[in-house]
This record gives structure tokens, C-alpha cells and sequence, in this order.
């Protein structure tokens, strides 16, 4: 059995003791009920997808939870989406794994990563990390070939074929960030842009949506129905992006974005501006956001993107 259909077996052996110590646990006595200390955790399923002009608009990237933004080849620009309190029956164009990507999900608790492929030098990596490699190779049902785009940007994932259900638990949580109310101070802005040599990305304050809408390389960025793509928070977090040991087909050095570490961000929600800071101490850690005052950043919610800048 390949090894995401462990981890859904297990995940549901899991799932079964977990309600049955809480029913236990939960039992009244005297009139008294016993209150529960753990809660869920999210069951992570992370896509890879495309971002390049031929692939847009991009398949159920509306319901992810996390919408991580990072440069790849040539200063082009892909997408990987976390999904686990709403996940989509398609999502896609699914496109081929970095080394960028293996960093950022050492946050989440073993999350299944749905990639095209990788290049030769990178799979022993993708495989050595702690995460449910699921390429079409291991889940073939899964995958298909949409006949109205012409390939590499026509491949397509179903979740319900792994199977990945949505449990209700956002990832985001998951790595602890908070959605409360917004801190004191920030600047009111109507929008900000960042952009990579060959990709730009707006995003224009919305009052009457609460939402920051989405703009890709000047072209306002639509879900397959037609409706605007929009962020409740927005993260411009400054990276290192060196160059990895890694190249693509054409020749190009595939650049690596290093999210261990520390840094700056600006944090864009309800029409405002927080400049904070951020830092990540180990792989396995998740990333603390926090203002000037020292006190963790919160968030809107609803969707998060998470745009790597380089510094």
C-alpha cells in the first residue's frame, strides 16, 4: 500500500480513538462534565500549482486555507496552497515540487504534498522529508488531463480519490496563527505591490468585501467561476533567496527562498499596514509573527496568503 494510504488509515484509527476517549472522557458525573484539553489538529494536503499566464485561472485556490507565493526559475512565480478545512473535489494546474516547498511544510504535521514531479537531484530530498510525496506516479486515479489547456499546464488533482477529506481545522491555526481582532496602531493603505524579475502581484484593499483583491501581473486574478480572488490577510514576508544546487530542464538555477530564520514582514489587513517581525528557529518550528510590542500578530479571517519577498 503506498504510503499516503497509511498515513489515511492511520489518520482514521487515530480519528476513532480520539472520539471514543472523548466520549469516555466527556461523561457526565454528578452533573459535571470533564472539559477537553486537545484539540484537533489539521490534516494538511499542500498543492503545488502553477502561476504562469497559460495556467490561470487556477482550479479551487479559493479554498485554501494558506496561498504561499515563491519564486521559481527565470523570476517566475508558483503557488503552493495548503488545504484542510475546505478541500475543493479539483484543484490544479499541479505543477513540479522545489526545494523551497520542502522547507515550508516542515511547519505542518506530516502534510501530503500533490506534485507533478521534481528533477532527478531533488527526489531523494522530497523523499527523505517528513511528508506524504503524492506525484502521479504514487496516485495515478487522482490525476487527470483537462483537454481545454494545452500540457504541462492541463494537470489536474482530485482529492476524494486519495482520499482527503476537509476536517474543519485550518492549517493556519495549525501553525498557530492567531485570527482575533487587529492589533493597535498600522497604516491605512489602499494597496501594495511586490514583484519578482518576471511577476508582479497587487494587492488593492476591497472596504465593502474585507478583502484584499488579488491582482497577477496586472490582470485581475478570477477563480474558475469568474469571481475576484481575495485575501482576508496578506503577508509580504523578506527572505533570502539565494540559488539552489538545483537546475531546470532549460539550464536555470532553481533560486531556494530560506523561511527558517529571521526577518521583516508587513502584515496587511482590514485596509492597514503592520510592520512586524518575524523569525523561525528550526525547520520543525512554525513561524512567529509579531509587532513592535513584542505581542503576536493577528489575523483576519479568512484566507491567508504568504508572499516570499526577496530582501
Amino acid at each position: 500500500m503506498p504510503a499516503y494510504g497509511t498515513k489515511r488509515s492511520t489518520a482514521a484509527l487515530l480519528a476513532a480513538l480520539t472520539l471514543a476517549i472523548t466520549a469516555a472522557c466527556g461523561s457526565s458525573d454528578g452533573g459535571k462534565t470533564t472539559p477537553q484539553t486537545s484539540a484537533p489538529r489539521a490534516d494538511v494536503l499542500a498543492v503545488k500549482i502553477d502561476n504562469v499566464a497559460a495556467a490561470r485561472p487556477a482550479t479551487g485556490l479559493e479554498k485554501a486555507d494558506i496561498v504561499y507565493v515563491e519564486q521559481v526559475e527565470a523570476g517566475l512565480s508558483r503557488i503552493l496552497a495548503a488545504y484542510s478545512s475546505d478541500v475543493p473535489s479539483v484543484i490544479g494546474p499541479v505543477r513540479s515540487a522545489r526545494e523551497t516547498d520542502l522547507e515550508l511544510l516542515r511547519q505542518f504535521d506530516e502534510p501530503t504534498l500533490a506534485y507533478s514531479g521534481a528533477q532527478s537531484a531533488l527526489r531523494p530530498s522530497i523523499e527523505a522529508a517528513p511528508l506524504d510525496a503524492l506525484p502521479p506516479s504514487k496516485a495515478p486515479d487522482a490525476y487527470f488531463r483537462s483537454g481545454d489547456r494545452a500540457a504541462p499546464h492541463n494537470l489536474y488533482l482530485r482529492p476524494g480519490k486519495i482520499p482527503h477529506a476537509s476536517t474543519g481545522v485550518n492549517a493556519a491555526e495549525d501553525i498557530g496563527l492567531r485570527f482575533a481582532v487587529p492589533p493597535s496602531g498600522g497604516t491605512p493603505v489602499n494597496g501594495r505591490t511586490v514583484s519578482y524579475p518576471s511577476a508582479r502581484f497587487t494587492f488593492t484593499w476591497a472596504a465593502d468585501r474585507d478583502r484584499w483583491l488579488v491582482s497577477m501581473d496586472g490582470t485581475p486574478a478570477r477563480t474558475t467561476s469568474g469571481d475576484r480572488l481575495g485575501a482576508a490577510t496578506v503577508v509580504l514576508q523578506d527572505v533570502d533567496v539565494q540559488p539552489s544546487r538545483f537546475r531546470d530542464r532549460g539550464g536555470n538555477t532553481s533560486p531556494f527562498s530560506a523561511t527558517v530564520g529571521s526577518g521583516s514582514a508587513a502584515v496587511l489587513r482590514d485596509g492597514k499596514s503592520y510592520d512586524v517581525a518575524w523569525e523561525r528557529n528550526t525547520a520543525e518550528s512554525a513561524t512567529d509573527f509579531t509587532t513592535k510590542d513584542g505581542k503576536p500578530m493577528t489575523f483576519a479571517t479568512g484566507q491567508v496568503w504568504i508572499v516570499l519577498v526577496p530582501k
